[in-house]
């Protein structure tokens, strides 16, 4: 097994004193992802380091890089954080599990390599799906500070084919219960979720998906009257109910069909047949260009996001659904691209009918067809009027420079607790 770590723009020590340590205390936060732009998870937490650290700072974020997950050539580029990236080397499930169980103990050894000593962290940013009795134990007592935890979503256990037999949805619970006994303060995706875990007596402070809006490019798709370019973006596996999108394109009349498109991008047909609610039957009653195009990086999801009319995305109004937040969304409406959904979780407090996007009247395949049916009689000047003011959601509702000045006040309260 082979330990590297990697430590990106390290700020310079200063004096060593208490009060030298004090003025400069800082959150950190830690992570075992393909951090900064991996997955949804991912971009959560690096707008949420970003949004945590009070004016002057910025937040320390140790990320364990996954021992499977190949490491990108070159350093990322990442504003508004410190970062300092943890490596194991070896695929092998015991050197996975062998990481794991180190983990509390390679963090503080990162920690100290990078030079930040023990009264320079204000709070502990943990993801509740790394919240351990061994983590919460060794980061709560050696840096003798609070640990938040961000709870972003909440499985039930149909959500898997073996239930309890699952291993990650044990791990999950186990994490949640370790969070209602041992941890005083949360941020939490959704208005659900936060009530659950106030219910057990923590204080919650809701904090959406985040994104950067200047990231985003602007939108420049094809006049409507020359198609209807629609986008899925993301991997459905049981959460995205991506066969009712396609068997409501179906059911448009052909002459609808020949003006539509849809391009899947996250995952393959052989993927999503295999692991979505996906009947590839339905493709062949499909005459609307659809194209899977598997897996993509993450600038070409933004190209697509420019590109496309409508984001699309129906779910579930239960369950997981009801408890998580789509990250898909945020950044649709960030992109300028609106979004053709149903509400479930916060959505509608988000996406108004008509304004940021056009919302269905349910979740099954007529609804999808009556919205898509709306959007093909659109016309461009009320395209671009909906586009603009899903920017403007995004900017006052997702930036996260619109929220540093909450979660930092809320992360910190408790500090010296």
């Amino acid at each position: 097994m082979n330990h590297q770590t990697t430590v990106i723009r390290r700020r310079p020590r200063l004096d060593a004193g208490a009060a030298g340590r004090a003025e400069r205390q800082r959150p950190m936060l830690v992570g075992a992802y393909a951090f900064p732009h991996g997955d949804a998870t991912s971009n959560r937490l690096l707008q949420l380091a970003r949004s945590a650290a009070p004016d002057g700072a910025q937040t320390l974020v140790v990320n364990d890089w996954p021992c499977e997950v190949a490491v990108p050539a070159g350093q990322p580029d990442v504003a508004g954080i410190d970062l300092v990236t943890m490596r194991i080397r070896g695929r092998h499930h015991l050197t996975r599990a062998s990481a794991r169980l180190a983990r509390p103990l390679r963090v503080l050894r990162a920690v100290r390599r990078a030079g930040v000593g023990r009264g320079e962290v204000s709070v502990v940013l943990l993801p509740m799906a790394l919240l351990t009795l061994g983590n919460w134990a060794t980061l709560r007592i050696v840096l003798r500070c609070q640990v938040v935890v961000d709870a972003s979503e909440r499985h039930d256990r149909r959500q898997f084919r073996r239930g309890w037999l699952t291993p990650y949805y044990v791990r999950h619970r186990w994490s949640t219960f370790l969070a209602t006994r041992l941890v005083g303060r949360a941020t939490a995706v959704s208005t659900r979720l936060a009530d659950y875990l106030t219910g057990h007596g923590l204080d919650v402070l809701v904090v959406p998906p985040q994104v950067d809006c200047d990231e985003f490019r602007v939108p420049q798709p094809q006049p409507i009257s020359d198609g209807l370019r629609l986008l899925y973006a993301g991997t459905p596996e049981r959460k995205d109910m991506l066969d009712v999108i396609l068997r409501g394109i179906s059911r448009l009349t052909p002459e609808h069909q020949r003006r539509v498109s849809l391009t899947i991008a996250g995952v393959s047909a052989a993927d999503a047949a295999a692991h979505s609610d996906l009947d590839v039957g339905v493709l062949d009653v499909v005459s609307a260009d659809v194209r899977f195009l598997g897996r993509v990086p993450r600038e070409t999801v933004l190209t697509l996001l420019s590109e496309s009319h409508f984001s699309m995305l129906v779910r579930p109004t239960g369950g997981y659904a009801a408890n998580g937040f789509p990250s898909k969304v945020p950044e649709s409406l960030a992109a300028g691209c609106p979004v053709l959904l149903n509400h479930t979780s916060d959505l509608a407090t988000y996406v108004h009918d008509g304004v940021e996007g056009l919302v269905l009247d349910g979740n099954g395949p007529d609804d999808v067809r009556s919205a898509i049916e709306r959007a093909l009689r659109l016309r461009d000047e009320e395209w671009m009027a909906m586009s603009e003011a899903a920017r403007s959601r995004a900017r006052e509702s997702f930036d996260h420079r619109a929220w540093r000045d909450r979660v930092s006040a809320f992360v910190t309260a408790g500090r010296g607790n």
